[in-house]
């Protein structure tokens, strides 16, 4: 393994000196916003460039460890990471508009607007933190960091719905990732019995090298704590509840990092609590925990999709379906493993479309009512195709990137021989693309109100929407090679294969950059599941 110490101190205290620069600025004068806002855009575009940097040093040499192994990337946090890193861009730089846009108007005072940038940039250290942390302690005290610093974002507005989704938001995530600590200290503690030096039984590679020595039943019952209490932060069901919620009183940019950025991170942490409990049990347990988990997150989301008349609740249901989605595609195997990785990326691109779109279609029609909001395309037509757009994408249509992604998960349910539940699902993912349809044509077509002002809010608002469209059309219609072999990097992390190709076992035909017959294809993906199995 190799060190890169240089890197780790400015990826957290970039941000974390722009939190404080920006907190310094809501005690002065209200003139020091802009400072604010320039920190803030220095931070983010800082992040984004270091992420993807340290990434791709993961990629091709080799997992880094800093800070006494209590920092990690490998191939499955650098994914997420740079994944964070573009989103952290995207939102921010459409924050800068919609809370200029917010300020202008008289929504949000010079302070507000500063208090948001160094709130923003705290929440985006602390997920940076869970998702490098190597000490599984440290993983649980950042997710929950990450609720102290982001509620205060949810409640930015002061107003009545959005102190009580505040509240909501952090009493439920709070009280539900107690269970997490709970799986988290029967891990630490069943490891403490056995090795041999109680203080390696803090760090995850550890535990991931000596997992056969754990006790199987202390490590069932902690991985239903895990995944009970970080899956509360995820949005799974029935731990979900305030999710919608919050996504949909908080600033947009902020529902956004939020839907994109904080539930992949829970995320990643069930998955690296995965790969021990794969070890210890067996894979059947872990597997239909999250198939079970994931099939009725699912099927819930879609159907409050359906009903849904508030513009961002749909998309926060829509988060819950996808959160659902990739932990039902963890529970088929490595194919599905994989799926689901490709699926997190692609997810976390379209909503973070979807939710700045979102934006600026509140900020010109004052409301999230779909009842109300009517020919966005003919009020600002750049929003309205491209949120549009996103819509279909979310839905799995072609030629988008989420269309390849759930075919995958589809092909991965059939190879690890569950037909009915893929059934189901597909039953379940055409309820969703229905109410996604909805939406587009209740909202994006039709005639404008005569009172709704036409123009872009800002242009600030809408390249970041570009800039993911173009990339979702790109991941839907050829990905690129660096992007597949980061994502099965990822997967051998989670499968403990390092040495064994999962892009063998694919069949992409329009995938130039991998030379695999279909006939091949099919026995790889066979052989590899049934050695799961």
């Amino acid at each position: 393994m190799m060190s890169l110490n240089n890197l780790f101190p400015y990826l957290f205290g970039i941000p974390l000196i722009a939190a404080a620069i920006s907190f310094a600025c809501v005690a002065l004068r209200e003139e020091f916003r802009r400072l604010s806002v320039f920190v803030h855009l220095v931070s983010v575009v800082a992040t984004w460039g270091i992420s993807w940097g340290l990434a791709a040093e993961v990629f091709n040499n080799g997992t880094i460890l800093s800070s006494g192994q209590w920092l990690i990337l490998d191939g499955l946090s650098a994914l997420f990471l740079a994944v964070l890193g573009l989103v952290a861009l995207c939102t921010g730089i459409h924050s800068i508009g919609y809370i200029g846009h917010e300020h202008r108007h008289g929504e949000l005072t010079g302070k507000q607007v500063s208090l948001f940038y160094g709130l923003f940039n705290l929440f985006l250290a602390t997920m940076l933190i869970a998702l490098t942390a190597n000490n599984i302690i440290m993983m649980w005290v950042a997710i929950e960091a990450t609720t102290v610093s982001s509620v205060f974002l949810v409640g930015l507005y002061y107003q009545r719905s959005s102190l009580e989704a505040a509240w909501k938001y952090i009493m439920l995530c709070s009280v539900g990732v107690a269970f997490g600590l709970f799986g988290t200290i029967m891990t630490y503690a069943n490891a403490v019995a056995v090795f041999d030096h109680p203080e390696q039984a803090l760090l995850w590679t550890t535990l991931r090298e000596h997992a056969q020595l754990l006790d199987p039943r202390l490590m069932q019952i902690a991985f239903i704590f895990i995944v009970i209490g970080f899956g509360t932060k995820t949005g799974l069901f029935p731990m979900h509840t305030w999710l919608p919620d919050a996504h949909s009183e908080a600033p947009s940019p902020v529902s956004g990092l939020l839907s994109a950025g904080l539930l992949n991170c829970a995320l990643m942490i069930i998955m690296r609590h995965f790969a021990i409990s794969t070890v210890v049990l067996g894979g059947d347990f872990a597997r239909f925990l999250m198939l079970g988990f994931g099939i009725l997150s699912v099927g819930i989301a879609a159907l409050f999709i359906l009903v849904q008349k508030d513009m961002k609740r749909l998309l926060a249901y829509s988060s819950v379906e996808n959160m659902g989605l990739i932990a039902f595609a963890v529970g088929l195997g490595p194919l599905g493993i994989f799926a689901a990785l490709l699926h997190m990326m692609n997810h976390s691109l379209g909503k973070t479309l979807m939710f700045c779109g979102a934006g600026n279609i509140m900020l010109k029609y004052g409301t999230r009512d779909m009842n109300i909001i009517k020919g966005v395309v003919r009020v600002a037509p750049w929003t309205g195709i491209l949120f549009g757009a996103g819509a279909l994408a979310l839905g799995g249509v072609p030629p988008f990137n989420l269309f390849v992604s759930e075919f995958l998960i589809v092909c991965s349910g059939l190879y690890a021989q569950h037909p009915i539940l893929i059934i189901v699902l597909l039953l379940l993912l055409t309820l969703v693309l229905a109410g996604l349809a909805r939406m587009v044509a209740g909202c994006i077509m039709g005639p404008a109100p005569e009172h709704v002002e036409k123009g872009e809010v800002s242009y600030l608002t809408v390249c970041p929407l570009v800039l993911l469209i173009v990339l979702m059309a790109v991941m839907g219609t050829h990905i690129p090679d660096t992007i597949l072999r980061g994502v099965e990097q990822a997967t051998q992390v989670v499968v403990n294969r390092p040495n064994e190709s999962l892009l063998e076992a694919l069949n992409l035909p329009w995938q130039s950059g991998v030379d695999i017959s279909s006939s091949d294809s099919g026995m790889s993906a066979v052989s590899l599941t049934e050695s799961v199995n």
